[in-house]
This record gives structure tokens, C-alpha cells and sequence, in this order.
């Protein structure tokens, strides 16, 4: 694999021209590429209890479309027509932890905007119909060859099928068409129009896609935040009150001092980046966190160091992030939680935002490293590998 994933262009390059500004075709940007999931173990993961999965069927002599949520039983996919259909997984990297090698090569872009590994397999002309998503995405094609259509940006007020289960956009062109095959890789910014059609019966295709929060859930989230610590004597004040001409008007000094309200809590970078750390690395599925069924303590940690190296594995659900506070302080935030941390132990933090894995060699560790990996591992967000 070249050092970057997009041939000719520098990593530097596509962030400027590319990234969030138009499409871009990389040939064979995976080559010899060994996918860690194949059609068998996709099918597997949807009869799942706990793995989101979907399938759409399309009826092509009718145009007729039929959304089915998952778990499904084995049964059913013998029961599937030849043609015209699609398989959907969702957070494949949660379940496989091969996987996320595969997401590793896409680090080059912040840890809190990445969202999850979809995989999805279509038969010979299989896909969701042409439609746009919110948020980045990198289409690695697996297996099989599929054909992709691009062109038009598109919003909340484009035009729609009203009665298709999955959003479709109708009367659609496209601008431009490719035939992926193995190891190709098409990225497509939000909001642009495109449309997937498997070309073989054993289409598969990788999607890592990168999350951007709306501007409802940035204010609901950050205004719940702020109001979670606030007593009821924060309040409106107004000692300045002058004398008005009219009671009804809402003069521009009270304007003013609601401004101040909200600016003041904004321009606490620390209070922020707590927020913004705590709400990009909550889990994408809480309820499937668990942890381990033996908690342990700096104490144990230290005792099993004084007999060998320990090596610690980030869980393939965890999310990782953190913020400087100073040159030695920092804030890390791992799966919705902040620890404040100095001295040694931002390095340690720093490490574990960037490696999937990490040797804690025999040594001298401070109590804060040692409480931190203990925690993480209390939480289930690293485990130890034998």
C-alpha cells in the first residue's frame, strides 16, 4: 500500500481540494486488499440480535421497493430473489476486530469524526436507489464490481419518492459514471447525489463514513450540558434597569445581557472542550458497553507489571479523543467520559487516541497511568491481550 491512499495526491492535497468540496476515483487505492468479512460472515452478523442490519429489495418490473430491518433469520436469505437486492451491516469494526485495520488507514482525519465501518452485499443489480447522505463517506469495493452514478447536490427540500420505505431521489441524471472492482476507492462529500448498483452477484463494498452533528444536536446537546450545572440562582439580572417610555419593549440592553448569558459560557474553552470531547466519543451504542466481569486497580496493574510487559487493546466500539489544556495538562475523553490528566500521563493518553494497541512495558508508571488504564479497562474501553 502506497504511503497515501489516494495514488498521485498527498494526504495534504485531498484534505484541500477534495475533502468536503467534490468526489474523487482512486484506482486500486487497496490493492491485494483481504477483506476481513465476507458474504457468509455479513449474512452471519444480521441474524444478530444486537448488530443494526438491514435489506432492501427492489422490484425491478414494478420499481417497487421493500425495506426489511434486521436481526433475519438464516431462512429467509434462501428465500431471496436472484436478483436486485442488498444486505446492510452496520458498525462492522464493533464485531470484527480485523476490520479495523481497515479504518486505521483513514486516521489522517479527526478520531470524533468518524462514525462507523457499514459493509453491505448486492446481488446483480442491487442498491438503495439514488440518494444523498449527511456526512463524508469512502466507498472501498471489496469484491464483485459495482457501478456507481454521481452528480447534483441535493438537501432537505430536493424533491423525493413519497412512497419508497428508503429516501430515494426521482427523476434524478447522473453526471458521471464508474465501474469499481477490487481495491478501487470512491469518496463522495455530504449532500452529493449518488446512486450504487451491483454489476456482479457478489458485489461488496466498504463504507467508512465520517459523522457531522447538526447544528440542533450541537445547541440541544451543549445548552443540556450547561444547564446541568447551573443552580436555580443563575439567573437574568438587571440592576441597571432605566425607565422605559413603553413596558412592552425589549430594549437592546436586555438583547445585550441574553447575549452575555450565552457568550459567557461559550468563552470558557475548557467547559467547551469538555462538553465537545464527552459528546463526539459517546458511544454509538451505549447499550452494548460492557464491562469486564473482574474489575482491577493501579495496584493489580502494578503487580502484573513487575512480572511482564502488559499489552492493551483499544475496544473496537471505544471512541478517543482529547484536548490541551496547557503545555503538560490536557483533557481525555474516552467513550463519553473526561479524565483531566498532567504531566506523563497526557503521553500515555496522546498514545492511546492514536494506536489501536499499546505495550505497557515493566517500569515505572505513575499512580495517574496506572488509575487511567485501570479505568479503561473497567469501563471496557481497552482489554488486555494475552
Amino acid at each position: 500500500m502506497s504511503e497515501s491512499l489516494f495514488g498521485d495526491i498527498s494526504v495534504e492535497e485531498f484534505l484541500r481540494d477534495y475533502w468536503q468540496k467534490k468526489p474523487l476515483l482512486v484506482r486500486n487505492a487497496f490493492p491485494n486488499l483481504d477483506a476481513p468479512v465476507g458474504a457468509d460472515e455479513l449474512a452471519g452478523l444480521s441474524c444478530e440480535e444486537d448488530v443494526e442490519s438491514r435489506l432492501v429489495i427492489q422490484k425491478p418490473d414494478s420499481d417497487h421497493w421493500e425495506l426489511k430491518q434486521g436481526p433475519f433469520d438464516e431462512a429467509m436469505f434462501a428465500e431471496l430473489p436472484e436478483s436486485h437486492w442488498t444486505l446492510l451491516v452496520q458498525a462492522v469494526d464493533n464485531w470484527v476486530p480485523e476490520a479495523s485495520d481497515i479504518v486505521e488507514q483513514f486516521r489522517f482525519i479527526p478520531n470524533w469524526r468518524y462514525d462507523d465501518l457499514m459493509v453491505s452485499f448486492a446481488s446483480q443489480g442491487g442498491g438503495v436507489g439514488p440518494h444523498y447522505d449527511n456526512y463524508d463517506v469512502f466507498l472501498i469495493q471489496t469484491q464483485g464490481k459495482r457501478r456507481w452514478e454521481i452528480g447534483g447536490l441535493f438537501d432537505q427540500d430536493s424533491p423525493r419518492r413519497p412512497d419508497t420505505p428508503v429516501m430515494i431521489i426521482p427523476d434524478w441524471e447522473p453526471e458521471e459514471t464508474w465501474i469499481l472492482e477490487p481495491g478501487d476507492m470512491l469518496y463522495i462529500p455530504p449532500q452529493v447525489g449518488h446512486n450504487g448498483i451491483g454489476e456482479s452477484d457478489d458485489c461488496m463494498t466498504y463504507s467508512v463514513g465520517f459523522r457531522a452533528p447538526s447544528h440542533a444536536e450541537i445547541m440541544r446537546s451543549f445548552t443540556d450540558f450547561v444547564g446541568e450545572k447551573l443552580t436555580s440562582e443563575s439567573r437574568y439580572t438587571d440592576p441597571d434597569l432605566k425607565l422605559q417610555d413603553n413596558s412592552g419593549e425589549i430594549t437592546a440592553d436586555a438583547l445585550e445581557k441574553v447575549r452575555q448569558i450565552f457568550t459567557g459560557y461559550l468563552a470558557d474553552d475548557v467547559k467547551l472542550a469538555q462538553w465537545l470531547g464527552q459528546y463526539v466519543t459517546d458511544p454509538k451504542y451505549p447499550e452494548l458497553e460492557q464491562a469486564p466481569e473482574e474489575s482491577i486497580t493501579a495496584e493489580q496493574l502494578q503487580q502484573a507489571l513487575n512480572e511482564s510487559d502488559l499489552y492493551f487493546m483499544r475496544n473496537e466500539g471505544a471512541r478517543f479523543s482529547y484536548s490541551l489544556n496547557g503545555d503538560n495538562e490536557l483533557q481525555f475523553f474516552a467513550d463519553g467520559r473526561c479524565f483531566k490528566l498532567c504531566g506523563t500521563s497526557c503521553a500515555l493518553a496522546t498514545s492511546l487516541c492514536q494506536n489501536p494497541a499499546i505495550v505497557i512495558n515493566q517500569g515505572s508508571w505513575s499512580e495517574q497511568q496506572l488509575q487511567l488504564l485501570a479505568d479503561l479497562y473497567n469501563q471496557g474501553s481497552i482489554y488486555l491481550e494475552d
